[in-house]
């Protein structure tokens, strides 16, 4: 009813639907609901944009959910210039909440106080609120303020007797004078059921309107509060991270990949991340080459608002900061503002930049140094170079600004800047190395074309390993316009497609021209067939094809003499061959291996050196994998490209998801997602991996939710590899956590995609025995069995042991459904030890609960109580502390896989399968043969058979006598 509250003005929430938590938001709602219940005021403040009126659309959602009446107020800018706007607005929003019945059309609106909560209040207060509410004519003298006080203190309190009331008044900074007294009384006089959440932006620079000063108390500067600051818990609201920002990106169907980039751009202002994401989309940029951020439009324009604010000297000096690569406090002013420190504390005030002790400045959002950059004429920003070269202490920052100073090309400029560019790859400096070499071909004469493209192809490749993609395609798009060699369009073209990470779909032109341009020049054959064989997995999922050009890549390479990229090719072709299940997998790896030169490659992300740990990882060679791995992450760190280290601590996520510690694997996730969003990479990787560390260590629902990510993260990339190892994680989950349905549909789109994609091997991605569980729990006894029948001899094959426990596992739970308990009781009991000499405890433990359940189901109770024991200590040891919760959760419901929440006390329950179960449990919920047909996936015949066997194991007749039964 009434007004959107973003719109200005009132609202009254009466009905709405429950609100989720705006992203990122969940723990600040948490505090707002316990400083309302502890004192019942709080104040959400923060910048422009940053999701204040999300935070209190949400926390008003929760209240109306729990029956509350909502009052919104929102008064707008031009209000603040009116006496007594917001009390009259606040006055009519209780009026449309408490008026009974609806006018019929064209008959005319009942006034305000027609409404019954006005019934009660004496003559004088009442007419004091005809007045401010223009239903009365104002007296020559005005309103009588004591009546209206006391008036407007009345409504609110006779509210409340109706039941709790939150109100929300959004823009407190816009109340006027008059509102704002008349407001502070009556709430001073509100009864603790009156809740109110008021949210503030701070206005810039310490502006301070007129109508805010009140002459008879202007020393108090909070006089256009509801309240003093100690009268309520004041609540900033933070900016997002970086994960949150990718997680935002993803909610509004936009791409998630430059998550990084924009969260840097926005500084974390929810308001401008969208703003830059909708930009990049407005200017059809393809991802992958979007790195430099297209800014324009709404995105522009929110910075120059957020500018605008700050005095002209404020901007010029905040100019020069701009300019500068490490701006401080002392090299602004020494660059010519004597007034540096002054302007840049203003305008940190106003939120603009942050201070550091030792004076080192901070922008809180990248997009406002672009954007003072880019609305500055050439000469400002020529000046301002030329002012910092002449006092920076750093001679590649020297070089860097007077190449920037000057828009005429000169080859001895040039050559001093590629010079610096040399010096900053030296210190490691990647990022300012691929800027410098761009800016060394750029100030290269016209008349120097030969120097000119070489530099430009150096620029390119110095872009790919630093991971810049706006910088490679710059350098390749000067030079495909130049009169370049064809090894040097191949080597800049090259060099784009190596920035391009997961996302891989949409460059076909790319390979083709590359092709082209390769012809009768074995060496760069070869180095396109490589970049072809990954493409042809990463983006089309067709590992024959990929192998295919492997092969004719190291064949290629070999007859020219060029071992790396002989090597790098028998590395994609070893991951092709395991992928195929064929036998041939090591011995081409160890070839691959032999061919690695003793020094380090310049990447070890397709190295055959990684791949040898990552079939480690496979084979659950788990301690040798992590051991090799933790002695490569130094030499990754200090040496190592940025996608180098990503993969180190993916992969060690991984392998300690499976052996523990959990905690670590968490760590390493997160920092595998840190330098994903950092380089501007796809995150479904880093968010998989996420997904399976919050699986074994952290939350069973974050696990989801990443996983979820993920999924969308991969879909957006066209990444097939990833698409199926994130449904995986997310099925995995699913079936953890008894959601059935919903895992048996995840994992058989994993089926299907592995499929797809001709791959073999179980190792890779262990989705067999999870289908096989979800298969079971959806009583399709007949299919798991099948499902498992298939795989087993696949991985007899191939020697993949572990495999074969996780098949036998679920092969125990299908004898426990099949009746034939003492026998999946032994199973489950050697796979338990097996696992455990394995160096698996997540999976021992896992068949430990399995094990438990059976031999509930044979009543043996303190049996399966020794069996949780157990279980509960692996995983304590292990830090998985989801599953420790789970299993001490277990013996009153049921364990993983299951998909079944029914409590097993009575032992008649034991004669019901697990389908069965599941099908009890929604009738006793209430669920109709036709509504339960539909969740369970079967038809209408099929529940009604279902339901006579139940009755009949049972010995019921009705389902008023089936939810007694089932009652603990």
């Amino acid at each position: 009813m009434g007004r959107d509250p973003r719109a200005g003005g009132w609202w009254t929430v009466t009905t709405a639907p429950h609100r989720a938590a705006p992203v990122g938001r969940e723990e600040l709602l948490a505090r707002v609901e316990r400083a309302l219940h502890a004192r019942g005021r709080a104040l959400l403040t923060g910048p422009a944009g940053v999701g204040k009126t999300e935070v209190a659309l949400a926390e008003a959602a929760r209240a109306e959910a729990r029956g509350e009446t909502v009052l919104w107020l929102a008064p707008l800018p031009s209000d603040r210039d009116i006496p007594g706007a917001a009390a009259a607005a606040l006055v009519a929003s209780v009026a449309a909440s408490v008026t009974v019945g609806v006018p019929s059309p064209g008959a005319p609106s009942p006034g305000i106080l027609a409404s019954g909560v006005f019934d009660e209040l004496p003559g004088p207060q009442r007419t004091a609120v005809a007045m401010l509410c223009r239903e009365a004519p104002i007296d020559a003298g005005g309103w009588d303020p004591i009546a209206l006080r006391l008036g407007i203190a009345r409504i609110l309190r006779a509210l409340t007797c109706r039941g709790p009331v939150l109100l929300v008044v959004d823009g407190v900074q816009h109340v006027d004078a008059d509102s704002a007294d008349l407001l502070r009384f009556a709430l001073h006089l509100a009864p603790p059921a009156l809740r109110v959440v008021s949210v503030e932006t701070p206005e810039p620079y310490g502006e301070v309107h007129e109508p805010y000063r009140e002459p008879h108390r202007p020393e108090d500067p909070h006089a256009t509060h509801l309240w003093v600051p100690s009268e309520a818990d004041v609540l900033l609201v933070p900016p997002l991270a970086a994960d949150e920002i990718a997680e935002l990106l993803i909610h509004h169907r936009l791409p998630s990949r430059m998550a990084g980039r924009i969260h840097r751009a926005s500084g974390g202002n929810p308001r401008l991340a969208l703003a830059v994401g909708r930009s990049l989309g407005d200017a059809r940029t393809p991802v992958h080459h979007a790195e430099a951020l297209t800014l324009s439009g709404r995105a522009r324009d929110l910075a120059r608002q957020l500018l605008g604010a700050a005095p002209a000297a404020v901007r010029e000096t905040l100019l020069l900061a701009a300019l500068a690569l490490r701006p401080s406090a002392t090299l602004v002013r020494r660059a010519g503002r004597p007034n540096a420190e002054a302007d840049l504390a203003a305008a940190e005030r106003a939120g603009l930049v942050s201070l550091a002790e030792d004076g080192s400045v901070t922008f809180t959002a990248g997009l406002l140094p672009s954007t003072l950059v880019h609305d500055a004429c050439w000469a400002e920003r020529s000046a301002g170079h030329a002012a910092l070269a002449e006092v920076v202490d750093d001679p590649v920052e020297a070089v860097r600004h007077r190449a920037l100073a000057t828009d005429c090309p000169d080859e001895e400029l040039a050559a001093e800047v590629a010079e610096a560019a040399d010096l900053a790859r030296r210190r490691g400096n990647s990022a300012l190395a691929a800027e410098l070499a761009l800016l060394a071909a750029e100030s290269t004469p016209g008349r120097h074309g030969g120097q000119r493209i070489a530099r430009l192809v150096d620029a390119a490749e110095e872009a790919a390993r630093a991971a810049r993609a706006d910088l490679a395609m710059r350098a390749a798009t000067d030079l495909l316009a130049r009169d370049a060699v064809p090894a040097d369009r191949v080597r800049a073209r090259l060099a784009v497609l190596d920035t391009a990470g997961q996302g891989l779909t949409g460059l076909d032109e790319m390979y083709v021209h590359a092709m082209e341009d390769s012809e009768g020049d074995t060496a760069l054959r070869a180095a396109v067939q490589l970049r072809l064989a990954v493409k042809y997995v990463l983006a089309d999922g067709d590992p024959q094809r990929s192998r295919t050009a492997a092969v004719e890549s190291a064949a290629l390479a070999a007859s020219m003499g060029d071992p790396r990229t002989a090597a790098q090719a028998l590395t994609v072709q070893a991951r092709m061959e395991r992928a195929l299940g064929s036998p041939d997998a090591d011995a081409v790896l160890a070839q691959a291996r032999s061919l690695e030169m003793a020094e380090r490659p310049l990447g070890i992300r397709n190295a055959a050196q990684i791949l040898t740990i990552r079939h480690a990882l496979f084979d659950d060679r788990l301690v040798e994998a992590r051991d090799e791995l933790n002695a490569l992450l130094p030499l990754v760190q200090r040496r190592g490209s940025v996608e180098d280290a990503i993969e180190l601590f993916r992969t060690l996520a991984e392998i300690e998801s499976r052996i523990g510690p959990c905690a670590a694997a968490l760590s390493h996730a997160g920092q595998s997602l840190a330098l994903t969003l950092e380089a501007g990479l796809s995150p479904g990787p880093a968010w998989y991996a996420l997904a399976l560390a919050e699986t074994a260590g952290g939350s069973f629902a974050r696990a989801a939710s990443y996983a979820r990510r993920s999924v969308q993260a991969s879909e957006e990339e066209g990444d097939r590899v990833f698409l199926s190892r994130s449904r995986y994680a997310l099925g995995r989950v699913q079936l953890i956590n008894g959601d059935v349905a919903a895992a048996l549909e995840t994992l058989r789109r994993v089926q299907a995609d592995e499929r797809a994609q001709s791959t073999v091997d179980p190792s890779m991605l262990r989705w067999h025995e999870e289908l096989a569980e979800a298969l079971l729990a959806h009583d399709a006894a007949d299919e798991a069995l099948a499902l498992l029948a298939e795989v087993r001899p696949v991985a007899e094959r191939l020697g993949r042991s572990t495999v074969l426990l996780g098949c036998d596992r679920a092969h125990a739970m299908c004898l426990a459904s099949e009746g034939r308990t003492d026998e999946a009781a032994e199973l489950l009991t050697r796979t338990a030890e097996r696992f455990g000499r394995a160096g698996l405890p997540l999976e021992r433990g896992r068949a430990l609960i399995a094990l438990a359940r059976v031999e509930r189901r044979r009543r043996r109770r303190s049996a399966a109580q020794s069996a949780l024991q157990a279980a509960a200590s692996v995983f304590e040891r292990a830090g998985a502390a989801p599953w420790l919760a789970l299993a001490g959760e277990t013996p009153a419901g049921e364990g993983p896989g299951s998909g079944a929440g029914v409590e097993e006390a009575l032992p008649a329950l034991s004669a019901l399968t697990e389908g069965e179960l599941r099908l009890a449990r929604l009738v006793c919920q209430g669920a109709s043969n036709q509504e339960a047909a539909a969740k369970l996936y079967l038809s209408v015949k099929t529940v009604e058979a279902r339901l006579t066997r139940i009755y009949q194991k049972l010995d019921v007749r009705s389902r008023a006598q089936l939810a007694t039964a089932l009652r603990p």
